[in-house]
């Protein structure tokens, strides 16, 4: 199989065609961005978007922006193994959040967050046990860790300020008994949808199919999957069109800090608030389940990272790599 380069936008650039490439890339698909989240009030937001993101990368390659970065913008090298781990995940997680939400549901709370938060820990926890242990790949080829920080950091306060500035600007919040839990449950789904979606399927798919089909697809599977919510198609349609939007931010850096606990959340947070389909309905004992959704989770993270130092002290030469890292 090819050596891929690593096409994130990366805090070490390489040659000067390289390292402007880099940045061009940066500011016209963090510009974008920024207009998309702007947009958020439009009709057809679910076909605008993704037809825009279509046209402006094409235009960047005929522009030769791509060319000098060795960017695959669509191949075929599947990896039989990964797509059978996507499509058995995917089908778990979807399965449990309808169960939760389409078969109990807020009037049996108890099933409903104990499947809820299994959802989201085998949507997490997985990945990381296949991809670590089973593939002895790294946690920053889903997306975690600090690679690429200064871009990603940088990133994610500019997206997450402008999300604010259209969403929780001046908006008058309810007490807090009704939305500090939905702030812990929308920074526990983000970071699930994170993980899951950008860094386990999108760079799995991407690694399959390239990069073009892996935004739309995980676009269009992180849509499908409010299927388990009980969300109608024209919901799914619009989720379609911001799940790009998320899909093209992780691309940018290749991390999941580019969207968590930023832009996502904001996002879930403001949604939840304002439908009320949450607010008001969370005791505040969930947050104790949140967060231990969320404590399961870093511990799976942190065994996953001693694990790679293990490993790579285990190899030739690698003592110095694990105590770098």
């Amino acid at each position: 199989m090819a050596v891929v380069r690593n096409l994130s936008i990366s805090d070490k650039a390489g040659s000067l065609d390289s390292r402007r490439a880099t940045i061009a890339l940066a500011v016209i698909w963090a510009c974008f961005m920024v207009a998309a989240i702007l947009m958020l009030g439009i009709g057809a937001y679910g076909v605008v978007v993704p037809v825009a993101g279509l046209l402006l990368a094409v235009a960047c390659s005929r522009l030769g922006l791509f060319k000098s970065l060795g960017i695959r913008w669509a191949s075929w090298q599947i990896d039989k193994v990964d797509m059978l781990a996507v499509g058995a995940f995917y089908v778990v997680v979807v399965t449990l959040f309808k169960v939760a939400f389409g078969v109990f549901g807020t009037s049996h709370v108890a099933p409903l967050f104990i499947i809820f938060g299994l959802g989201m820990l085998v949507g997490v926890v997985g990945p990381i046990v296949y991809v670590v242990w089973m593939r002895h790949r790294t946690l920053a080829s889903i997306g975690i860790g600090l690679h690429n920080i200064r871009s990603t950091a940088a990133l994610a306060v500019v997206l997450g300020a402008v999300q604010f500035s259209v969403t929780l600007w001046n908006y008058q919040l309810p007490t807090p008994v009704d939305w500090i839990p939905v702030l812990l449950m929308s920074l526990t789904v983000g970071f699930f949808e994170a993980v899951f979606f950008r860094g386990f399927i999108q760079g799995t798919l991407e690694r399959a199919f390239g990069v073009a089909p892996a935004v739309a697809v995980a676009a269009a599977l992180y849509a499908l999957y409010h299927f388990g919510y009980g969300m109608g198609p024209s919901a799914m349609l619009f989720l379609f069109g911001l799940g790009v939007v998320y899909a093209i931010a992780y691309r940018v850096t290749s991390n999941v800090l580019v969207i968590w606990p930023l832009l996502t959340p904001l996002g879930g947070f403001f949604s939840q608030v304002k439908s009320g389909d949450m607010a008001g309905q969370l005791p505040w004992i969930s947050m104790l389940g949140f967060g231990d959704v969320l404590a399961v989770m870093a511990v799976a993270i942190w065994l996953a990272a001693r694990h790679q130092r293990r490993r790579r002290a285990a190899q030739p030469g690698g003592t110095k790599l694990a105590a770098a890292a």
